[in-house]
């Protein structure tokens, strides 16, 4: 991984380490879409971190010589409820933005993925959902936490689809258990799931029930 990094003009180090003050601009923005509560997130798993390095290390070179988003694979990060994923995936997107790398992305939690797409009189989602599917880069938090239906199923089908089909990285947190993600998404969606995904399983008590011992975000 180092030589692929140090063809790329990548430090390893940058992307290990909380994101640095360069692109001051980029964090800034970046800053301004996180939620507060994860503005200071870091990718600090091993797992994530090198989905990092690697995301980091397939980027086209654009102006200035800094990497942009590619193809690349997407990573799963799954476990029980507060154990971190939400603040490992927005740590990941502050790590690319550190390392350098130029980034537009989208991030959407799946009940607001639901309501803001759900069929209603006058309103038209299509151009939200083709915004989120084309994103170079697209976090989506809680996969599989609304129940099930027919058409939460088809929405989660075409945009896993897309990226699938695109090789767009994709970031996606669940509270599903692995095993039981089949019966959570449906076939299709499991199925793509497993083959575009790097899976980061987060295990251990909730975090959130000891908030004066745990990192911010958890």
């Amino acid at each position: 991984m180092d030589a692929i990094m140090a063809t790329r003009n990548i430090d390893p180090a940058v992307v290990d380490a909380e994101p640095s003050a360069e692109p001051v601009t980029a964090l800034e923005l970046a800053a301004a879409r996180i939620p507060r509560r994860y503005r200071d997130a870091l990718a600090d798993h091993a797992d994530v971190s090198a989905w990092v390095w690697e995301i980091a290390a397939a980027g086209r070179p654009g102006p200035g010589g800094a990497p942009g988003i590619a193809h690349g694979p997407s990573l799963l990060i799954a476990g029980p409820t507060g154990t971190g994923k939400t603040y490992q995936a927005y740590g990941a997107i502050r790590s690319l933005l550190g390392a350098g790398v130029r980034l537009r992305w989208e991030a959407i939690t799946t009940a607001e993925l639901h309501a803001t797409l759900r069929p209603r009189q006058g309103h038209d989602g299509e151009r939200r959902f083709q915004e989120l599917a084309r994103s170079p880069l697209l976090l989506l938090d809680d996969l599989g936490a609304a129940k099930a239906s027919e058409w939460t199923e088809e929405l989660a089908y075409r945009l896993i689809d897309h990226r699938y089909v695109h090789e767009l990285p994709t970031l996606i947190t669940t509270n599903v258990p692995i095993a039981d993600l089949r019966t959570a998404v449906g076939d299709r969606v499991a199925s793509r799931l497993a083959e575009m995904t790097r899976r980061v399983i987060l295990d251990g008590p909730d975090r959130r029930r000891g908030t004066a011992t745990c990192p911010r975000g958890y």
